[in-house]
């Protein structure tokens, strides 16, 4: 992929969905972007990254972990 990453760059950016293998395996995929969708995160006028919630535990507190050492 190194040696054509431009040349499939080209043709993902013309509309064409491109998979890449390793082995004969498909390990990614190569999508254009919907520009209509707006940016994946946006952000507010102040910078402030809204992200989408994805479900994961709340980060742990110093009163969850007084007692572990």
């Amino acid at each position: 992929m190194n040696l054509r990453s431009s040349e499939l760059l080209d043709r993902v950016e013309r509309g064409e969905e491109v998979t890449v293998t390793r082995n004969g395996r498909a390990v990614a995929r190569m999508v254009p972007v919907d520009h209509t969708d707006g940016p994946p995160h946006p952000t507010s006028s102040t910078g402030a990254v809204d992200l989408p919630e994805i479900g994961l535990a709340e980060p742990a507190t110093n009163t969850d972990t007084d007692g572990i050492v």
